[in-house]
């Protein structure tokens, strides 16, 4: 493949996956980090890519808000969020993730008495209204792009509890790479959850399927139950009863 043509399918290829690690698109084309690297400078100067750490992403004109990408799937979030509330029993210790789908769980966590341990902002927020739930925060800076708490030493928090249930959200899900997010900056935390919850349960609706970021912070084997709102492919049933993982369809 000659130098223009790999440029333009690496641009493809990022537009695609939205995120992309650098070992990741020497691997996929073949090329060593160092080629990736400066054809990757080409698009980043032309303004098409964007450097994070470890990779790029697509640079998309107008960046997506938390705001904006919270209504992107409304329903079928809504629906994985209620059935997630309906896992929870009274008295249980349980981590929420940061995320556009976890958040929904506080409205329908009302009137159980439950220890919420997150770094999810707008859970903490919406949990306000219901006095039943007790919110203990991760703490740290707060990052605007994710609204979620941010810092190096906040897994300490994690640590110091025992988590019955962790319910985790994920920017892409695959059978490669696991689940994955773009935020270097979660990535402690978030593997830290997935450790110390005694069940895990992952927050994905279809349109995570196949896609992945930037990290990986858990391998499909450290997930207990996957929710989603429709079936997945029966390359992806197959797979999940391989790894035992089980797999709950929200339809109300």
């Amino acid at each position: 493949m000659i130098k223009t043509q790999r440029i333009e399918e690496i641009r493809k290829y990022v537009k695609q996956h939205q995120v992309a690690s650098f070992d990741d698109l020497a691997a996929t084309f073949q090329v060593s980090v160092n080629t990736i690297r400066r054809d990757v400078q080409k698009l980043v100067n032309e303004g098409q890519l964007k450097k994070v750490h470890g990779g790029v992403s697509f640079h998309h004109s107008e960046p997506a808000q938390y705001e904006n990408r919270q209504v992107v799937n409304e329903t079928a979030k809504r629906k994985i969020a209620k059935a997630c509330a309906d896992m929870v029993e009274e008295k249980d210790i349980i981590f929420i993730d940061s995320g556009t789908t976890t958040v929904y769980m506080a409205e329908y966590l009302q009137g159980k008495q439950v220890t919420v341990l997150t770094n999810n902002l707008d859970f903490i927020v919406q949990s306000k209204k219901e006095p039943s739930i007790t919110v203990i925060s991760t703490g740290g800076m707060l990052d605007t792009a994710t609204n979620s708490f941010i810092a190096i030493d906040n897994t300490n928090v994690l640590a110091t509890y025992n988590i019955n249930k962790a319910f985790m959200a994920t920017t892409g899900l695959s059978i490669e790479n696991g689940a994955t997010h773009a935020s270097p900056l979660e990535n402690k935390i978030k593997k830290e959850a997935v450790k110390k919850g005694v069940h895990v349960h992952l927050l994905a609706d279809q349109t995570k399927f196949d896609k992945h970021a930037l990290l990986t912070y858990s391998p499909l084997d450290a997930i207990d139950q996957i929710i989603t709102d429709s079936q997945p492919s029966e390359k992806w049933t197959d797979h999940l009863k391989q790894k035992n993982v089980q797999l709950f369809i929200a339809n109300d």
